[in-house]
């Protein structure tokens, strides 16, 4: 499961301290070379990390909430593909159900440490490397029941379009697409708070059409050390509205959209624990959506 990083600036080639152009702005290619690289670097802070809950404090159930199971039902003999898995925290539930389970990610620093997780696990999951981008290139001529993906993995996507054709690619005939995501209203809230941006006031983008946000920061979204190494990104904003239109116009029937106030960590200082064990603003705010899911069909 991914977040936003910190000290992130609107434009693709900007300086995040002095917002002044650098001297070349880089590629899109280059943009999704520099977040690989990026997520290599975090993978080690993030495996040792409190967050996850690899130490058996969080177990693979706690990432999701009770209405993702309702939506997707049963799992069990079916085939389920999971997009831009990280370190396959959240891939390991599907396998506990009962499905024959492949994790798919960019970061070959994860998939390394997702395939030790899981063997020490003892859980029979397959994790491959590999762009989402170039997945269907990748798993070949496989194709699967339920695709799975969110959570922080939409804002590292710089053409939704293209992504939806290929989820819609590796899905079988009457295959189930499941997108469970940070709304893109907490998206506009700003990364990881920091003391001053406790409030509930707008820092970023709803609407995306003026590129990606440039990060350049040692911090990540855990607890832990600096990352080391490779410490710019890029994100990229996407609406509700082009989400929709971009699962619609691969040829996928939408068949439901929640919107949720729930998240499944702390964002806010104020946030207390829900019934589930998730998070959710006390009654003095605002009531949200902070995270949203799309089920969609493949005629």
């Amino acid at each position: 499961m991914t977040t936003e990083q910190s000290e992130l600036s609107n434009a693709p080639g900007a300086s995040p301290l002095t917002d002044e152009p650098t001297t070349k702005e880089p590629t899109t290619e280059e943009m999704v070379r520099a977040n690989q690289a990026n997520w290599d670097a975090r993978t080690p802070v993030h495996v040792a990390s409190r967050f996850y809950g690899l130490d058996g404090s969080r177990t693979a159930e706690d990432w999701f909430a009770p209405f993702e199971w309702t939506d997707l039902g049963e799992l069990a003999g079916r085939d389920v593909l999971h997009l831009q898995c990280h370190l396959g925290t959240e891939t390991a539930a599907f396998a506990a159900r009962g499905a024959r389970t492949v994790g798919l990610d960019f970061s070959a620093a994860a998939v390394a440490e997702a395939r030790r997780l899981a063997q020490e696990g003892g859980r029979s999951v397959e994790f491959v490397r590999s762009d989402v981008h170039r997945a269907v290139e990748a798993l070949g001529e496989r194709r699967f029941d339920v695709v799975y993906t969110g959570k922080g993995a939409l804002c590292y996507l710089p053409d939704l379009a293209t992504w939806a054709g290929i989820v819609s690619a590796l899905l079988r005939p009457g295959g189930t697409f499941y997108l469970v995501e940070f709304h893109p209203l907490l998206d506009s809230l700003g990364p990881t708070p920091s003391p001053d941006r406790q409030q509930l006031q707008l820092h970023h983008d709803y609407l995306g059409g003026r590129g990606p946000l440039r990060s350049d920061t040692p911090s990540t979204y855990t607890d832990g050390p600096p990352v080391q190494g490779a410490t710019t990104s890029y994100e990229w904003r996407h609406g509700l509205g082009e989400v929709i239109s971009a699962v619609i116009g691969a040829g996928l029937t939408v068949e439901l959209v929640r919107e949720t106030e729930l998240l499944p960590w702390k964002r806010f200082d104020a946030m207390g624990p829900s019934e589930n064990g998730w998070w959710r603003l006390p009654p003095s705010e605002p009531i949200i959506p902070l995270l949203y899911a799309l089920r969609a069909v493949k005629a």
